[in-house]
């Protein structure tokens, strides 16, 4: 970045741009409310200035993931829902380009594996939270146990759950767990953010249709994305009320507008550096014995370059 760059101008845009979509509170949300197509007060012929955006965001969550490394007091976990082809893939590879592989690790969570069953439904993903000094980003999450699982209730069966522990308050009852197991998550220096990327369900067609009539996107489509779709009403609801009952300050949605990918990009790589700002992450501060080492080291590097100059 430029010498004269203005980090903190470019941090109150950020905000100024996430937090319309920020869910802190879910008591009032209804997902109506939000448009899949909104592109807040930018327009197509921002694209390019939308595109030069997100790689100064790029570059400055690159610096950020650095002293969170160096500081290695806090984790963040980024956590992304979606409709079939909204776009996480997408978000995740551009919004995260310029982060160091080091620090950074992505977990998918698809079918839950013999193992996973045999366990209760939070230890796979717990499995993959990230160590502190590094970001998390989960393509999914523990909370396919209140979307996918709540659409298709006969998954419970392969949950071999004990007799008189699924009733009528069973998907209540998983919402109160994961926003009390969230909330443990901050206490402990998790830094969480999630984002339901809003795709309408025109949108969603047009993009089917795309990998159809395109060979080398194929393998991106399943039938069984078109019978997930059949179902949209009820994903839909389901969403709505995982929403609005684990929507917290310290772990808020974000609704992310999907029908544009641009601005879905942009919206979240704008509500990730927000977030982490507010961590006033910082080199660690050297003491006296540290310095007095780093001292002792620059001296004898130096003395060794004259030796090898006189010779």
């Amino acid at each position: 970045m430029p010498e004269d760059f203005d980090t903190a101008r470019a941090l109150k845009m950020c905000r100024r741009l996430s937090r319309p979509y920020r869910v802190v509170d879910g008591e009032k949300f209804r997902l109506s409310d939000f448009d899949p197509a909104d592109t807040g007060d930018l327009r197509d012929i921002d694209k390019p200035r939308a595109k030069e955006a997100l790689a100064v965001s790029t570059a400055m969550l690159s610096e950020m993931q650095e002293k969170l490394y160096a500081q290695d007091s806090w984790a963040v976990l980024l956590i992304f829902q979606a409709m079939d082809a909204a776009g996480k893939d997408g978000v995740i590879k551009h919004v995260m380009s310029g982060v160091n592989p080091q620090g950074c690790q992505v977990a998918s969570f698809k079918a839950p594996s013999h193992e996973d069953l045999d366990h209760d439904y939070l230890w796979r993903c717990q499995k993959h939270l990230p160590e502190r000094g590094r970001i998390g980003i989960f393509n999914r999450s523990w909370y396919e146990e209140v979307l996918v699982v709540r659409v298709h209730p006969h998954l419970l069966e392969a949950q071999r759950l004990p007799p008189g522990s699924i009733g009528k308050r069973i998907w209540r009852d998983r919402c109160r767990d994961i926003r009390n197991f969230e909330r443990y998550l901050s206490r402990n220096g998790v830094l969480i953010r999630k984002f339901f990327l809003n795709v309408s369900k025109e949108e969603q067609r047009r993009r089917f249709l795309e990998r159809l009539e395109h060979p080398e996107k194929h393998w991106k489509f399943s039938t069984g994305d078109v019978r997930e779709r059949s179902h949209w009403d009820e994903y839909m609801e389901a969403y709505e009320e995982a929403i609005r009952r684990t929507a917290t300050p310290t772990a808020p949605w974000y609704i992310v507008p999907a029908d544009n990918k641009w601005y879905t990009r942009i919206v979240v790589s704008a509500a990730i550096l927000d977030a982490v700002q507010s961590l006033e992450l910082r080199f660690p501060a050297v003491d006296a014995k540290k310095k007095a080492e780093l001292d002792e080291a620059r001296a004898a590097l130096a003395s060794e370059a004259r030796q090898r100059s006189r010779s």
